[in-house]
């Protein structure tokens, strides 16, 4: 090699022939060409010379250095190797890993921009088992920075690892790697930061962290022996170290700035993350250790807690802080049984206490142990938390249980009447819980025949997790896994062709079932995928589009018959709903068939489901003589001569529609086409607004006929409907005297199912307003967002609540960024926010808009979660500062909103026969009831 490379990249490798060249073709096949790679041999005894020579004689630029006595740790190589670097920045790499094709020149280029002394991106852990990945830490790499050193962000501390990172190399010669111990990378991380003038983030995965299964016959690195007691006393060392390096260390004049901190803070920065990172590794897997070894644990690792100050355990994970001070008391059986609720299940304790409203883990309210910020006491009945611990024996295909139910929050003390019953996927059995002495806990025995469970003709294969199911009087279940021993033994049988298997699953150990088919049973399942594939082919698209087109050449529509659809097959709900009731109500002898994607909980009994594009669902599309819906049918079917389609829509609003959306807004010839013949099979749009009539009929190219009656689903809001609100507070199990806040954010086209819709800090959210306010979480059908346990005293999740009109009758404000929910709640009158932190990209990369929302914003318009919590704290102040902005909101999205828009347009739409059918003598129709409107506006033109 003649030429200086640009960056070394330094593999170190013991006895590791099997993966070595894998990790040096990582670094050989780098974007950044000229590098060079320095293996540093700690002595190896198997092939990896052999295969490090080979490496280096089929490309120049890989060097070998073997060193005579192997030093037992990582300090010699990786010193060795940056001796030997000729480049002016070094990258480390383990022979069991890899490096992502960018890292090196993604890197270099941001250690020069930025003048960093080091760079530092994400890991990726890389299970081999499955093939998945998992970042590591990745709340530190969530976007691209230049840090000022170590005081700015101690959190980094949490990133400890030398391989994810370029360094300058003389930088390294100033900041070598102990040799003497185990987890140098500790205390040259800490030692690296305390050097560093300034280093840089960036957000992408630079490295590939292979982890191999406990079972796998390759060699595991020091980082996963965790069994062995010397693993634990190398981490303490390190600690410990790192500790005094921080103490001894100046940081270059900046660990006493103004405002960040001075060093002892630092220290108890490094010490959190002692407890956060290195004490979790081996607090994970700790219940599935014998008596003797957690003993031997709490003993070693009890000196090291006792040295921290109190300070330290004060911000850290209350889970964990309670295990710190079983270590501390040194209680190892508490510890264990504390143990199993960091991962798992997250089971809640045996018992607890509330004090002053705080809540604590055990019998006494030691500040130590409370956990109130995990709000387990505070859950709705069917989120509530019980803990279930069972002795599982196995003989033949009974399964015998033994179960003890911990009622550490006195959630069944507070239900008198409510049942037991332990379900095993679809075999429920019902238990006879007895009282325990003393810790206010349940016993119960429960025999499962594996034989009697049943899984249809084609049997089961798969697995199932059996639960505790608890019922109430009113009928709301809140269920929980079994806890089991994790030294439970596994046990099999053989039941009605199938081999099953029960075992203890993961460290926390619950309770798994494992089905698997045999003999001929085994074979059906591939029987049946191939006529399943025969019938797709029999049966697609094309087959079925064919088919249509000729029922509709031979085959009159039915005059009688109408197919409804919602939201292309999402719910009984929407614009659609509303006009088939008021059908309903006249009794109108029209058949009503609704298409479904999935099967729907609140459809009518009366109403006949069928299968979205199923071979039912085209036999009535192309025999109804009308079709209603609120999106679109199916693009490419053409109306059945003679059917007359109604296109009701799905809302009205600021967001771009139709050719300007951006899916159609790009000039392609296929889909505007499509979308263009699908809106010339519209007989009559429902026009809500003039401003809808405005935007909406150019954006789409429409030319047809336009029903200015307002919105078939604002009737309701518009006369209220207690019953609905009443329904929803019982559903959703929100307390009585609780304020309720309808959050209901947009997806993001570019970020469908990301979860990046729900903007607002929920947790700050909880601790500012928790007592006053309940958050009632309305995502679009395309988002996916889990709200986490913790806040689920606060928040519940109604994205799959049938009818959002019930929503809004029970809120008080509603909170939103560009949905079109606004212009429907707008009718209620009732205060309205608006959290639009990404206002400039949404509005310019992003959906596109054809309104200022911030200049005609019926309310304040926010950009931090702060904001909105002020807001609502003065809401009646906030509500009349914008007053008269919502009555000009009004003016221009609900002036045509009068209340009674089902019926207009069922006049307008239908022929006499069916919108003016005679009602049976002595029926009235009901008027309905008017709810509490807090806040309403008139509307324009109404009187007060």
């Amino acid at each position: 090699m003649i030429n200086i490379p640009e960056c070394s990249v330094v593999v170190i490798t013991y006895n590791d022939a099997g993966r070595l060249a894998r990790a040096v073709r990582s670094a050989l096949r780098q974007s950044l060409r000229n590098i060079e790679v320095i293996i540093a041999d700690d002595a190896s005894t198997d092939g990896t010379g052999k295969v490090a020579r080979e490496l280096q004689r089929r490309d120049a630029r890989v060097r070998y250095l073997r060193g005579e006595v192997n030093s037992g740790g990582c300090g010699v190589p990786r010193n060795r190797g940056v001796a030997a670097a000729r480049a002016p920045y070094v990258m480390f790499l383990d022979s069991d890993d890899e490096l992502t094709r960018h890292a090196c020149k993604s890197m270099l280029l941001e250690i020069e921009r930025t003048g960093a002394d080091f760079v530092t991106g994400q890991i990726a852990r890389l299970y081999e088992q499955t093939g998945k990945t998992a970042r590591y830490y990745p709340a530190l790499f969530t976007r691209r920075r230049t840090v000022e050193g170590i005081a700015r962000e101690p959190e980094m501390f949490l990133d400890s690892f030398s391989t994810n990172k370029l360094y300058r190399a003389e930088l390294l010669r100033r900041v070598p790697f102990r040799e003497d111990m185990h987890y140098e990378d500790h205390v040259f991380s800490t030692a690296l930061y305390c050097a560093a003038r300034r280093f840089a983030v960036v957000p992408w995965v630079v490295y590939l962290w292979h982890r191999a299964s406990a079972e796998s016959d390759e060699r595991l690195s020091i980082s996963l022996c965790l069994t062995e007691m010397a693993n634990v006393r190398s981490r303490i060392r390190a600690a410990r170290l790192s500790d005094d390096i921080l103490r001894d260390s100046g940081l270059g004049g900046l660990g006493g700035l103004s405002g960040l901190g001075g060093l002892g803070d630092l220290v108890h920065e490094r010490q959190r993350r002692f407890i956060r990172q290195d004490l979790r590794v081996y607090l994970n897997p700790l219940p599935s250790r014998d008596p003797a070894w957690i003993e031997e644990f709490v003993s070693v690792i009890h000196p090291y807690l006792a040295e921290l100050d109190p300070a330290v355990f004060e911000t850290i994970d209350p889970l964990m802080r309670v295990c710190c001070s079983f270590i501390l008391d040194g209680r190892p059986d508490e510890l264990l049984v504390a143990a199993r609720s960091l991962n798992g299940p997250k089971a809640p304790p045996r018992v607890a206490v509330r004090e002053g409203g705080r809540t604590y883990w055990g019998t006494v309210a030691d500040e130590r142990r409370e956990i109130t910020s995990l709000r387990m006491a505070e859950l709705p009945y069917s989120a509530s938390r019980l803990r279930h611990e069972a002795v599982v024996t196995g003989e033949g295909p009974l399964i015998r249980l033994a179960i003890t139910t911990y009622d550490p929050f006195g959630v069944l003390a507070a239900t008198p009447g409510w049942t037991a019953f332990l379900r095993f996927r679809n075999h429920r059995v019902r238990l006879d819980p007895r009282p325990r002495e003393g810790d206010g806990g349940y016993t119960s025995e429960a025999t499962i025949d594996l034989a009697a469970i049943r899984h249809g003709r084609l049997g089961f294969e798969g697995r199932y997790d059996p639960v505790i199911e608890i019922v109430n009087p009113d009928g709301r279940v809140t269920s929980d896994r079994l806890l089991v021993d994790p030294c439970t033994a596994s046990f099999g049988t053989t039941v009605l062709w199938h081999e099953v298997v029960v075992k203890a699953e993961g460290s926390a150990a619950f309770l798994r079932v494992l089905w698997r088919r045999q003999g001929l049973l085994r074979q059906l399942p591939r029987l049946k995928r191939a006529a399943t594939r025969l019938l797709r082919k029999v049966g697609g698209p094309e087959v079925k589009l064919r088919v249509y087109k000729g029922l509709i050449s031979v085959l009159p529509p039915r005059a009688d018959l109408a197919l409804f659809e919602s939201d292309v097959g999402t719910g009984y709900t929407g614009n659609p709903r509303y006009i088939y009731e008021e059908l309903r109500r006249r009794n109108t002898p029209l058949k009503v068939v609704w298409s479904v994607a999935e099967p729907q909980g609140n459809l009518p009994p009366e109403v006949t489901p069928v299968r979205r594009m199923s071979w039912r669902h085209i036999w009535t599309m192309a025999r109804a003589g009308y079709w209603v819906d609120s999106h679109g049918m199916p693009l490419a079917y053409p109306k059945p001569p003679g059917t007359r389609y109604l296109q009701t829509w799905h809302g009205q609003g600021i967001k771009s529609v139709g050719f300007d959306a951006p899916d159609l807004r790009a000039d392609f010839d296929g889909p505007r086409a499509t979308w263009r013949a699908a809106v010339e099979r519209w007989d009559a749009l429902v026009s809500p607004s003039a401003e809808f009539e405005r935007i909406f009929v150019p954006s789409n190219g429409y030319r047809g006929r336009l029903l200015r009656h307002g919105s078939p689903r604002c009737d309701v809001l518009v006369h209220g409907d207690r019953e609905a609100a009443g329904r929803a507070r019982a559903a959703l199990e929100i307390p009585h005297w609780s304020r309720v806040l309808l959050y209901a954010p947009t997806y993001r086209d570019r970020a469908k199912g990301s979860g990046q819709s729900v903007r607002a800090d929920l947790a700050s959210m909880a601790e500012a307003l928790s007592g006053d306010w309940t958050v009632v979480l309305r995502t679009h059908p395309v988002e996916r967002f889990e709200v986490p346990e913790h806040l689920r005293h606060f928040v519940r999740h109604a994205g799959s609540y049938p009818e959002v009109n019930d929503l809004i009758l029970l809120s008080d404000a509603l909170l939103t960024d560009y949905s079109s929910l606004m212009c429907d709640y707008a009718v209620t009158g009732r205060p309205m926010l608006f959290l639009i932190d990404d206002w400039d990209e949404y509005r310019r990369v992003e959906r596109g808009v054809y309104h200022d929302l911030p200049s005609i914003a019926p309310g304040p318009c926010l950009t931090t979660t702060e904001e909105l919590i002020e807001a609502l704290r003065d809401l009646e102040g906030m509500t009349a500062a914008f007053a008269s902005r919502y009555i000009a909101f009004r003016r221009t999205w609900c002036a045509d909103e009068k209340g009674h828009a089902s019926a207009r347009i069922v006049d307008a739409f239908f022929p006499p026969a069916h919108a003016q059918a005679p009602r049976p003598a002595g029926v009235r129709e009901r008027a309905p009831a008017r709810a509490r409107q807090p806040s309403r506006l008139p509307l324009p033109g109404r009187p007060r």
